[in-house]
This record gives structure tokens, C-alpha cells and sequence, in this order.
């Protein structure tokens, strides 16, 4: 595959190209309800069942295709913490302190609604992590009502809180351990290593090994959409300060000749076959069951709460100050988007739990606060007043 040429800004065409993206991922998933509950509902839910070879349809866009989405996570996470604005241990500090708030307050809010004895609490994650690309193509709408400063802390939020939700998914959804297969895994990873160490650039060599780790992780009890972060983290980089975009490095080159697959086909894909949730025979038994309003709590009330808190705090102890340009009023709409956890709830949620009754309520709580989240979000960004002078800092361009 012949790679395009990077362009001149990374985090601009970042920026637009999640922007763009998330828009597409809103139509699929309005497109995914509206088959669900129309005369196409049987044929939809028979195609997602179809076996192709070992699994159906629906597992090798889960755990297939999506691991290139988590691939992308990886080498967006590497890029970041190597080269770009998560470099410095200063740039670090309240993206990562608000992440983590912004995953441990959904968790809580989430466990205090189903409760102890519930049998629903291996779901906690489910609210734990921002869908940047949703988030995103909300502020895209609204141009530039919202300060460039507020786009890249939510990016870099995002970013951080995947880290997290990929820790949670290998820790807390592993079941069984293969040791051969782990083993294998390993070795594979050592090849890649080692590639990487005596200066191998080709790209061909480490998405070979790649596949190869796939599948050994698939068959290893972990799940396979992990091998996606691991391999990321072993494709080269080419340190560029002051051009983060380079053709020269190789990591650049993969994350930008992904990025349009994944923005634009695999991650609107799994919109559509995973947003489906027939609502025919849903009372208000089903909408206000203790699991779709844990999820939907967790995901509006605590990605906001954490997310702000923290922000509030860090900039109260000096820590960090606010988005540079941002208001509080704004600064507090970018937290309400936050609450958008589209595509990771619903791979969590479908890693929680297997009764097919679970997981359309899982879709439903996921769907109402992610909607709840985006309209609210918009709605305070829409309106804020904006900020005349510069709130700027250290932490504020992180």
C-alpha cells in the first residue's frame, strides 16, 4: 500500500478528519436505530449472525476490524507521548489527572445506581471512556464559537482515558489465560523489538508480525483487539520537534495512512452494527432498569463531574491553569462533551456482559447519555459568551 504524503499540520488535519468522522458516525448510528425498529430488522440482525469462516459478521468487525481502530489508538498514543503534546511530564499533568477523574467518577456513579448485589457490576467501564471522534464532530459544528485551546485538552483527555479503557479491557475482561499462545505473543513482540532496534524502517515487516500477533492474542484469552495497541507500541518514530508529521518516520506514515479507514469506514461500521437496538415491546420497566441508567448516569453525570472537578482543582492548587482563551462556562461545555462514550462503552458493554437483553440496555444507556451529553454540551458552547482575553498557561496548551 503506497502511502499519501503527511500534511503540513498533524493536529489540524487530526482535528478535521475526526471532526468529519464523528458526523459520519452519528448518521451511522441514527442509520443503525432506524433499521433496527423498520421491516429490515430481521435481515439486519441475521446479517450481523452470519458465520464467515471461525466467527459472524458481527466478531470480525469487533474483534477484527477494530483492532486497526485500536491500532490507531496506539500509534495516536505513542505519537503524543513521544512526539508530541504529551511529551513533557508538564504537558501531562491535567490531561491526565482530569482523565483519570473522568473515569473513576462515571465507575462510581455507575456502581451506586445498579448496586452491590445487582449482579450488573462488571459493567463499571462501560461509562469510563470520551468517543473522540463523536465529541469532536460536535465542536465541529459549531465552528469557531469554540476556542482551538478547548479541542486539543479534549483530545488529549481522550487520549489518555483510552490508555486507560485498554488497560481495563486487557485486565479486567480476560477470562482465561492460553500460556502457549501468550507465549507466542511474546515472542512475536521480542521479533518486532529487535526490528526496531537495529533500525528496520520498512513498514511491511512489522504489520506482517502484526497479523501474526492478532492472532496469537486472539488465541490467547486476551482480547484480540489489544494486539492492535501492542503492535503500536513498537512501530518506529522518528523524533521531529517542530515537524511531528514527517514522511521520514514510520509511525507517522502508518498513523496517517489509517487514519481515513478508520475515521470513515471501520469505526461508522461498528456504529452501525453495534447502535442497533430494537425499541418494539420496550417499556419503562426496560428504559429505566437500573442498567441503562447506570450507564447513562455514569456517562452524563460523571464524565462531567470528574472531568471539571479536576480542572477546577488543578488550576485551584496551581497545578494547571484552564484552557488558554476558555471561559469556565466553556471549559464546563467541553466537559459535558466528555460524557460522549459511544464507541468504547459499547465494545466494553459488549465485553460485560453476553445476554442479549444486558446488551440492548447497555445500548440504550449508552445512547441516551451520549445524546444527552452531545446535545447538552452544545447547547453551553452555543451560548457561552467568549472569552475576550487569554486564561493561558502552561497546562492550558497541553
Amino acid at each position: 500500500m503506497i502511502l499519501p504524503r503527511r500534511p503540513r499540520s498533524a493536529l489540524r488535519a487530526f482535528l478535521r478528519s475526526e471532526a468529519s468522522g464523528g458526523i459520519l458516525l452519528m448518521i451511522a448510528a441514527a442509520l443503525a436505530l432506524i433499521v433496527a425498529n423498520s421491516p429490515l430488522a430481521d435481515s439486519y440482525f441475521h446479517a450481523l449472525h452470519v458465520k464467515i469462516g471461525p466467527m459472524s459478521l458481527a466478531h470480525w468487525i469487533n474483534d477484527g476490524l477494530m483492532s486497526l481502530f485500536f491500532l490507531l489508538v496506539g500509534l495516536e498514543i505513542k505519537r503524543e507521548f513521544v512526539d508530541g503534546h504529551l511529551a513533557n511530564w508538564s504537558d501531562r499533568a491535567l490531561p491526565a489527572i482530569a482523565a483519570a477523574a473522568g473515569m473513576i467518577c462515571p465507575a462510581l456513579i455507575y456502581l451506586a445506581i445498579v448496586g452491590p448485589g445487582s449482579g450488573l457490576t462488571r459493567g463499571w467501564a462501560i461509562p469510563a471512556a470520551t468517543d473522540i471522534a463523536f465529541a469532536i464532530g460536535v465542536m465541529a459544528m459549531l465552528g469557531k464559537r469554540v476556542p482551538a485551546s478547548l479541542k486539543l485538552i479534549l483530545t488529549t483527555i481522550a487520549i489518555v482515558d483510552d490508555m486507560g479503557a485498554v488497560a481495563v479491557i486487557a485486565l479486567a475482561y480476560t477470562s482465561q489465560i492460553h500460556g502457549l499462545a501468550l507465549l507466542a505473543a511474546g515472542a512475536i513482540m521480542g521479533v518486532m523489538f529487535v526490528l526496531n532496534r537495529i533500525g528496520v524502517k520498512q513498514l511491511w515487516p512489522y504489520l506482517t508480525l502484526a497479523a501474526m500477533l492478532w492472532l496469537a492474542v486472539l488465541l490467547s484469552g486476551v482480547h484480540a483487539t489489544i494486539a492492535g495497541v501492542l503492535a503500536a507500541s513498537l512501530i518506529p518514530i522518528r523524533i521531529t520537534p517542530g515537524t511531528p508529521d514527517s514522511t521520514e518516520s514510520p509511525l507517522h506514515r502508518l498513523e496517517h495512512g489509517l487514519h481515513g479507514w478508520v475515521a470513515y469506514g471501520i469505526v461508522p461500521l461498528f456504529g452501525f452494527a453495534n447502535a442497533g437496538v430494537s425499541l418494539v415491546g420496550l417499556g419503562a420497566e426496560h428504559l429505566l432498569a437500573p442498567l441503562p441508567l447506570g450507564v447513562a448516569g455514569g456517562l452524563f453525570l460523571g464524565k462531567q463531574l470528574g472531568v471539571f472537578l479536576a480542572i477546577w482543582l488543578c488550576a485551584r492548587l496551581g497545578i494547571a491553569r484552564r484552557p488558554n482563551g476558555a471561559t469556565w462556562v466553556q471549559t464546563y461545555g467541553m466537559c459535558l462533551l466528555c460524557g460522549i462514550g459511544f464507541t468504547m462503552s459499547l465494545f466494553v458493554g459488549g465485553l460485560a456482559f453476553s445476554d442479549p437483553v444486558l446488551i440492548d440496555e447497555v445500548k440504550i444507556g449508552v445512547l441516551g447519555g451520549s445524546i444527552l451529553s452531545a446535545l447538552s454540551g452544545f447547547a453551553v458552547l452555543r451560548f457561552a459568551a467568549r472569552h475576550r482575553g487569554t486564561a493561558g498557561g502552561r497546562a492550558a496548551t497541553a
